[in-house]
């Protein structure tokens, strides 16, 4: 019984691993999203900065301003783009944290249920065993 049980041993150790290394890709992700989402409010900040002032509204100014307010719109609308696709990764590697957890749960139950029965077993086998009567003697 011992020679079956090291084959879930292994496997516990190996989906215990997997674990460990889908949960850091899940707090990567993690990282991932707030990293986009801090990018995407700066340059919402930069965009809501940049506005024509009225004491200074010449041509030049009106064409530089409205230039870098297109160009952080195009900056805004790739952020939202990256912030989305960084979300979508945080819901896969959440899915695939929840499936290598399955997996290693399963696992273990395996094991557990191995090791009830091997008790059951023993305590059967002990049951079923001859009385061993021995002869004690007090000490003299």
């Amino acid at each position: 019984m011992a020679r079956r049980g090291v084959p879930l041993e292994r496997i516990l150790r190996v989906r215990t691993l997997q674990l460990g290394l889908v949960r850091a890709e899940e707090a990567q992700a993690n990282e991932r999203l707030a990293s986009e989402t801090a990018l995407r409010e700066r340059i919402a900040q930069l965009a809501a900065n940049v506005a024509p002032e009225a004491e200074r509204a010449g041509a030049f100014t009106l064409m530089a301003a409205a230039h870098y307010r297109e160009r952080l719109n195009q900056s805004a609308q790739a952020a939202v783009a990256r912030e989305r696709h960084a979300a979508q990764g945080v819901e896969q590697a959440a899915q695939a944290t929840l499936e290598a957890k399955r997996d290693q749960t399963a696992v273990e139950k395996l094991i557990a249920r191995r090791e009830a029965v091997a008790a059951i077993k023993e305590m059967r086998a002990l049951e079923e065993a001859p009385p061993n009567k021995r002869v004690r003697h007090d000490p003299c």
